[in-house]
């Protein structure tokens, strides 16, 4: 039997080689007069209502909807789903394109150039998209690489997701998110603009990433697990420092999010007014309280956990001893968290933090949802309408409606009865473009 390190390293490679090789060369949708016609034999347009449609017509132009008809019609550009069921493209709140865990992840830290990341998110963002992400929220990672990414795919030069993107989270000297375990010259040169300490200092950093092109602040109010330091998974920021960053970047039209995984970091960020918490691994009765009173979201990314907590628990763990302490403590608590919120009425918006667990896996957050108590009708609307709520995407994003963006991806078999199926999926088109249809 293969050891997880071997099978973990061959997923990488294999992942990106069979989705190439399925997939076509993008198609460009008629952008004038002409119509597309994409027929679905079973259509939930807007998984909201949990309404699945029979034998509807997708008619798309502009790389929009424009109608949708009863039955099978059109003629010339026809792409038939007729035998397929067909939904929202899907919407993953939390990713690192331009990274991804491995063995030498800390190395390259330290080798790869903003220009070497930006190249490996290109081919992340492809393996997303293929996947059936059509939007995600990009939350951690070097602003030139990231920024870059989001506006090439926006530009149409690289295929990928559209991509909200956070760019450099912004946190304390020496804690989560900040350079950890190098020697000193290599700490002054890694630590950023977006680190900071005190009310005044952190708001500046975040008015620093507001201006270098950031879509949403991504705070760390927490310790982390794959910090290299052993500082624990409790509060870092202080409230002072909270209520400043959150106070700071709604004044300037941002919504804020916070990694957060105890317990008085979460409760201390909610109460600072923060729009949503990252991972929220030990979160309380009184937590719940507060995301409810607060219309907060939880974004669980109990992938991530299920992950780290498999390399840590594995012969061939790569984790330094510090990331396996926190990966053994942490990760395994994260499926209970997500039932408890769950069933304590908290929104919850999809998320993986893929590029903790490889690129392109994003849909087996499903199944793990599913684990924690949601429907696999929930577990779909959150990766649809609630997540596109939760990005401030209900205009664009989530639904198959006249007049929006034509997201749409289709599977076989049915996800409202086996949430799995959503692993593997056979047509994306992504803006009235197709970029797979196996």
């Amino acid at each position: 039997m293969k050891s997880f390190a071997l099978a973990l390293l061959a997923s990488f490679a294999v992942v990106g080689a069979s989705q190439a090789q399925q997939s076509p060369p993008p198609q460009s949708i008629p952008q004038g007069g002409e119509t597309v016609f994409v027929q679905a034999g079973r259509l939930l347009a807007d998984p909201a209502s949990g309404v699945v449609l029979r034998d509807k017509t997708l008619v798309i132009t502009g790389g929009r909807v424009t109608e949708i008809r009863d039955g099978f019609v059109g003629q010339g550009n026809v792409v038939d789903l007729r035998q397929a069921f067909v939904l929202p493209g899907l919407i993953d709140s939390h990713v690192h394109l331009t990274s991804q865990q491995n063995p030498n992840a800390r190395l390259m830290g330290v080798t790869e150039s903003d220009a070497d990341r930006a190249i490996l998110g290109a081919q992340y963002a492809r393996r997303t998209l293929m996947a059936g992400f059509t939007t995600v929220a990009d939350l951690g990672g070097s602003n030139n690489a990231v920024f870059a990414l989001r506006d090439g795919i926006a530009g149409g030069q690289i295929p990928g997701p559209r991509v909200i993107a956070s760019g450099s989270s912004v946190s304390i000297h020496g804690g989560h998110g900040d350079a950890n375990g190098y020697s000193e010259e290599i700490l002054h040169i890694l630590s950023g603009e977006s680190i900071c300490s005190g009310p005044e200092d952190c708001m500046r950093a975040v008015r620093t990433q507001v201006r270098a092109g950031a879509d949403v602040i991504k705070i760390t109010a927490t310790g982390g697990v794959l910090s290299n330091t052993a500082a624990g998974l409790a509060q870092q920021f202080t409230d002072a420092e909270l209520a400043a960053i959150v106070e700071v970047g709604h004044r300037m039209g941002r919504r804020v999010t916070a990694h957060a995984h105890g317990v008085d970091g979460i409760n201390a960020f909610l109460r600072a007014g923060g729009d949503s918490i990252e991972h929220g691994t030990y979160l309380d009765n009184e937590s719940i309280r507060l995301f409810r009173d607060n219309d907060a979201y939880l974004v669980p990314t109990l992938l991530a956990g299920d992950f780290v907590a498999r390399v840590a628990s594995s012969p061939g763990n790569f984790f330094t001893p510090a990331q396996t302490a926190k990966a053994l403590e942490a990760g395994p608590k994260m499926l209970d968290m997500a039932a408890r919120a769950h069933a304590g009425g908290v929104r919850i918006a999809f998320g993986t933090d893929s590029g903790v667990s490889a690129h392109g896996d994003n849909a087996q957050e499903f199944a793990l949802l599913v684990r924690a108590g949601m429907t696999p009708l929930e577990a779909v609307q959150s990766a649809t309408v609630v997540a596109a709520e939760h990005l401030g995407l209900a205009n664009e994003a989530g639904r198959i409606a006249v007049g929006m963006p034509a997201d749409i991806v289709a599977v076989d078999g049915d996800p409202l009865a086996d949430v799995t199926v959503l692993e593997d999926v056979d047509f994306v088109m992504r803006g009235g473009v197709v970029h797979r249809n196996d």
